[in-house]
């Protein structure tokens, strides 16, 4: 089983992390590793998201868990659970003006020793998506 994660502490409220992290359309404007994200993030519905790690390819995902300010999970693969992949956006509030970020992916299903072996190495990805959204909700 892959999985790749990261986190980050940023001195911001969790709703204001949360708008960015919520607010599709601004995706490219702070987020270096997007090159767009389509749809509304909310739960339980479709979102694709396009990268710079695979231009021109979306990767199709339904938001299956949605906890304003706390929780979101993203949920897309293969019909069948035979490949999956699931991340999940956690903020959890320190209490002294600061947010814990931590974003993790991870990858299932019976398909998922031949298919993991196609999936590049997505952690760089990550801290640059951890930084830019630190930077973003400070800056605001």
């Amino acid at each position: 089983m892959k999985a790749f994660s990261t986190t980050t502490v940023i001195r911001a409220t969790p709703g204001k992390i949360w708008a960015l992290l919520t607010d599709a359309a601004s995706y490219p404007a702070w987020n270096p590793t997007v090159e767009r994200v389509e749809g509304r993030i909310a739960l339980q519905q479709k979102v694709k998201v396009f990268t710079k790690l695979s231009p021109g390819r979306a990767f199709a995902v339904k938001v299956t868990a949605f906890e304003p300010a706390k929780t979101m999970v993203w949920t897309g693969g293969m019909p069948l659970g035979l490949f999956k992949g699931v991340r999940t956006f956690r903020l959890t509030p320190h209490g002294n003006g600061t947010v814990e970020f931590a974003m993790q992916e991870v990858f299932s299903g019976l398909m998922a020793p031949l298919i993991e072996k196609s999936i590049p190495d997505l952690q760089p990805a990550f801290d640059q998506f951890a930084l830019a959204l630190k930077q973003k909700a400070e800056a605001a």
